[in-house]
Parts: structure tokens; C-alpha cells; sequence
């Protein structure tokens, strides 16, 4: 059973903005819902102003996939909808057609935890226009938030190190949904821990949690709180100690840790709340050290993010342990990804494929036509560039990458090296070909992939631009249908 059937029980058909079902009566009443199209599911600017992003969602995504149908309730629900003369706004036999429409398109993706480039594909989708078109609101739905947080963890990472970063932020999430989807795509992106519990149920993430200050509160002192707990919990003892005086709070731990010694437990550490974390955290190590306890954890939480945890380690702080709540479950600072999901090309069933080009007064909304893929190439164990390319026009043995924002910056792949392309095969005639990988391989390919790349790209202030660029040939195709769209001269074909 999939984590979405766990969930909800009901259909997830009805996910999805009114404008798709709109369209795809518009197209049945038309007669154009056999005809054939290309989406391409992307984003234009990275979150965080990061150097990179993380793909993640893809599990969920085919999912949804593979349950897509529109059950009686559904149905009952769309004709009791009314268009503005009060009229049913969809006839009967365009819930009949709902009702029998079947997923039948081909689905290629790059798989969770690959890190993507603002403008590559990470989906893209051919088939019936009306079935690709209900699928794009879901789609980006699925994969825009947690490719958002799987990014934000991901930097959390590297601020941290190898230091355990556990995500905190239930409390703070954007209801249940919210909550579920950032644990899960926070693990994705290298947090080890969740304090979410149902979440650590549905996604087999370690959970970790403590007391909360109400728990000191609710005794008479904060000795007696402390030794409640570990009488309680003699396993799980990471004692809150800023509730009134956090080195003080300490020295309490330290007392109590010597009792549970005594009983043959091990105090697992502090957790500090609140004050200034670097100083504390230092004071802190000594205190512990001093008393013989080594190996105790000092935990810091308190609107924590990847720039703050930077900032402290830089300080020297001595904390091995990052509660990070609300700041990654909200994504703060850019709370979405500006994912969007266009069609590239259409044809008749059986024809040959027509390119299709948005224009736009900004050259970076002008989409990118045809059937897309991404070739990453790499030299020395280190990425060195990735080209998007048609696969309709093909691309040659020595391609030659162009910057679509700056024509004068190109980059010539030499024939020899090594490449992958990224997308792969998900779907083939709406049969599912690929194997979601457990999460821990999605974790582990996020570090692998973050290890392929230069310094400069996984810096926060001022990231290195790492080369994205279109294929020669491409870009000159798309020169030339924008052009043709405008109603001016084709520029001339090389050669």
C-alpha cells in the first residue's frame, strides 16, 4: 500500500485547479482530446538563492499517477457544478468520458534527490492533451514543496556537517499535509532525525524528541523536573535547561546525570533553547567535560536555519545536535519554488511532432520546445556542465552548450566524455517501468550528487553559476520558431 493510499482513503482526483477540467471539456467537446502533446514540469530560479536544487517528490508524484481515475462521488460532485446562466457547467457525457479516461501517457523524470539546475526538466509528460493537462496541477503540486525543502535541508547539511540535524518544525507546518510532506523531504535532503512522529511511522525516518518547558514547569523545581523525567525515561534523557537559568540548568543535568550513572543509564545530553547559543554552548562543553561527561550532546534549537548553524560553527560553538523547526518546515525566507509545467510540442496520434513556444517579454518565461532531456557531462569525478537538448533533432558527438541569456558564453563538450542523461523512463503507455528506491538511497544520492560538484556551487553568499546551457542546434531551432511566432524573418538554418 503507498503512502498516499495510508493517508487518504478518499480519491485524490479532484486535487487539481477547475481551469484543467475546464480545458479538457473544452478539448471533448472540440474533438480534440485524442490529440497528442509534450509537458515539461520546471522551475526558473533556484529557492534560497541557492547555487543548486534538489528534484524530490517523484515517489509521491507516480503514485498519484498510477491511482488517477474519477470515481462516482467525484462525478456526482462536478455535475452538480453550474456555469454563470445556471446551467450544468459540464454535460453528462463529459463526466461518462471522465469516468472511462484512463492514464495512458509516458512519464520521464529525473529521479529524487538528483540535484537540477533552474530551466532543466525535471518531468515531462506525453500523451492524450487531456490527460497530460490534468496532471499539471497535481504534478506540481507534488514535487514544487518538497524540492523546496529537500533543497533547504540539503544546505542545512552542509552548514552542519557531520553534526545530526533533526527536523523539529511539526508545530509550525502548514497543517498536516505541510508537516508530513517537509519530514519527508527533509530526510530526502540530509536531516537524520524528525520529531514528527507519524511521520517516522509512514516513511521509516528516525524520530527523536525530549521534554518541552511545560515539563519543568509543572514541578515545583526544575531539579525535581528533571529527576521525574529520569526516573521515567532513563534512556531518553536530553534535559531542556533554559527554562530559568540555562548554566544552571546544567549544572542540575550534571547532577542527575550522576544518578542515572549510578542506576547504569548514560545521560544523552542538554538541550539549549534559547540566549546566545555559541557562548552557552561553549560554557556548556565545559561544565559536561568537567564533570565526566564527555560524549553528552549538546542540542540547540530556536529558529535555527542554515545560515544561523553556518554563522555558530563558525563562532566555535560546540553544539552536535540541530533542532531545526519552523525556518526549514516553512522554508523560510522563500516559501515556494516557482515550479511551472508547459507544453513543448503537440501532435496528431501517429503524426509527427510540431514544435510549440511561449513567448514572452522576458527571455527567461520563454519556453524551451520539443521533447527535452538533460545530458550531464563530467571530467575527473567533478560535473562540469549540462546541456538541454531535443530529442527529436538529436544532438551531435561534439556538442556545443550555449548560454541562452548570454550568446557569447559557450562551452564545447568534447566527444570522449562522460555524460548521463537524467532523465529516465517512469511511464511507457501509462504501464509503470521504474522502481521507486528507498528513501535511504534517495539520501545517499543526494550526498553523492552534492559531492560531484564544485565548492563554489554549494556556497549560500554569491554561489558559483554552475553551465547550464541548450544545445547549438537547439538553440538556433528556437531562434527561429520565436521569430516565425513574432512575424519576422527566420534567422537562416546553419549550413
Amino acid at each position: 500500500m503507498g503512502i498516499l493510499d495510508r493517508v487518504y482513503k478518499d480519491s485524490l482526483s479532484l486535487l487539481t485547479d477547475l481551469y484543467q477540467l475546464t480545458m479538457a471539456y473544452a478539448h471533448w467537446k472540440a474533438g480534440t482530446d485524442r490529440k497528442e502533446a509534450a509537458f515539461h514540469l520546471f522551475f526558473r530560479k533556484p529557492p534560497f538563492g541557492s547555487g543548486f536544487t534538489v528534484a524530490c517528490g517523484l515517489e509521491l508524484a507516480i503514485e498519484y499517477i498510477e491511482s488517477l481515475h474519477f470515481p462516482e462521488g467525484d462525478l456526482d460532485y462536478l455535475a452538480s457544478l453550474k456555469g454563470n446562466d445556471g446551467a450544468p457547467l459540464f454535460e453528462q457525457g463529459f463526466l461518462g468520458f471522465l469516468r472511462d479516461l484512463s492514464f495512458c501517457c509516458d512519464v520521464d523524470a529525473v529521479p529524487e534527490g538528483t540535484v537540477v539546475f533552474a530551466h532543466e526538466p525535471m518531468l515531462r509528460v506525453t500523451g492524450p492533451i487531456v490527460v497530460c493537462q490534468l496532471l499539471e496541477t497535481p504534478l506540481l503540486n507534488l514535487v514544487n514543496f518538497p524540492t523546496l525543502i529537500a533543497t533547504k535541508a540539503a544546505r542545512l547539511r552542509l552548514a552542519a556537517g557531520d553534526d545530526h540535524v533533526s527536523e523539529f518544525g511539526l508545530r509550525r507546518a502548514q497543517g498536516i499535509d505541510g508537516g508530513l510532506a517537509a519530514a519527508r523531504a527533509a530526510w530526502v535532503g540530509g536531516c537524520d532525525s524528525t520529531s514528527n512522529v507519524l511521520a517516522g511511522k509512514l516513511f521509516g525516518i528516525p524520530v527523536k524528541g525530549t521534554h518541552a518547558h511545560s515539563w519543568i514547569l509543572s514541578f515545583d523545581s526544575e531539579m525535581e523536573a528533571f529527576e521525574t523525567y529520569a526516573e521515567a525515561m532513563p534512556n531518553n534523557c536530553v534535559f531542556l535547561v533554559d527554562t530559568f537559568n540555562s548554566l544552571e540548568g546544567v549544572r542540575r543535568a550534571v547532577a542527575v546525570g550522576r544518578k542515572l550513572r549510578e542506576r547504569g543509564h548514560e545521560m544523552v545530553g542538554v538541550r539549549l533553547d534559547s540566549g546566545d547559543l555559541a557562548y552557552l554552548s561553549k560554557e556548556t562543553r565545559k561544565i559536561l567535560d568537567e564533570a565526566g561527561f564527555p560524549k553528552a550532546v549538546i542540542v540547540a534549537s530556536n529558529e535555527l536555519d542554515e545560515n544561523l548553524v553556518a554563522s555558530l560553527k563558525e563562532q566555535g560553538a560546540k553544539i552536535n545536535f540541530w533542532g531545526v523547526g519552523t525556518r526549514l518546515v516553512t522554508a523560510h525566507d522563500d516559501p515556494a519554488l516557482g515550479g511551472v509545467y508547459k507544453l513543448s510540442a503537440v501532435r496528431e496520434p501517429g503524426g509527427e511532432w510540431e514544435h510549440r513556444v511561449k513567448l514572452s517579454e522576458q527571455a527567461a518565461k520563454t519556453t524551451n520546445p520539443g521533447l527535452q532531456q538533460v545530458r550531464r557531462f563530467s571530467s575527473g569525478g567533478e560535473f562540469i556542465g549540462d546541456l538541454i537538448y531535443d530529442q527529436l533533432e538529436g544532438i551531435p558527438d561534439e556538442p556545443v552548450m550555449v548560454d541562452p541569456l548570454d550568446l557569447t558564453r559557450r562551452k564545447v563538450m568534447h566527444k570522449g566524455t562522460s555524460w548521463e542523461d537524467l532523465l529516465v523512463p517512469i511511464f511507457r503507455q501509462g504501464r509503470r517501468v521504474y522502481d521507486p528506491p528507498p528513501l535511504t538511497d534517495v539520501r545517499r544520492r543526494v550526498r553523492d550528487q552534492l559531492a560531484g560538484f564544485h565548492q563554489g556551487i554549494k556556497r549560500f553568499t554569491n554561489p558559483h553559476q554552475y553551465p547550464v546551457g541548450m544545445e547549438l542546434g537547439y538553440f538556433d531551432l528556437k531562434t527561429r520558431l520565436i521569430l516565425e511566432a513574432r512575424g519576422l524573418e527566420p534567422a537562416p538554418h546553419p549550413g
